[in-house]
């Protein structure tokens, strides 16, 4: 394989690095591209307005990200991305138990009047 091909050098010895990276990704890179795609589009969403921070898919959608993310390192493990996506994982949760709680006692207001 070249190392650097030069520009005109179209054969598959003489393929890219790119090339072969992406040629190469197995179950585990594509789990988290689709992780990465899903906390980026969230966000993206969020910023957007069509998601509510608060909402409950925010929160899951965060959940569902971080955790592919997390499947990813089974490629090589990197901790500071393993505690960031737990991290992610446990404010997300926070996030929809605050809400479930918040639900209920506006129903519990709205019961007693």
């Amino acid at each position: 394989m070249c190392q650097s091909p030069p520009a005109s050098c179209c054969s598959k010895q003489c393929g890219s690095d790119y090339d072969d990276a992406v040629m190469n990704l197995q179950w585990y890179d594509w789990i988290g591209l689709l992780g990465s795609a899903l906390v980026v589009g969230s966000y993206f969403l969020l910023q957007s307005g069509r998601l509510s921070g608060t909402g409950l898919p925010y929160q899951i959608i965060n959940i569902a990200g971080s955790s592919c993310i997390l499947v990813s390192l089974f490629g090589g493990f990197n901790l500071a991305v393993a505690l960031l996506q737990c991290t992610w994982i446990v404010i997300s949760v926070y996030g929809i138990a605050r809400g479930w709680r918040a639900r209920r006692a506006i129903r519990s207001s709205a019961a007693m009047h």
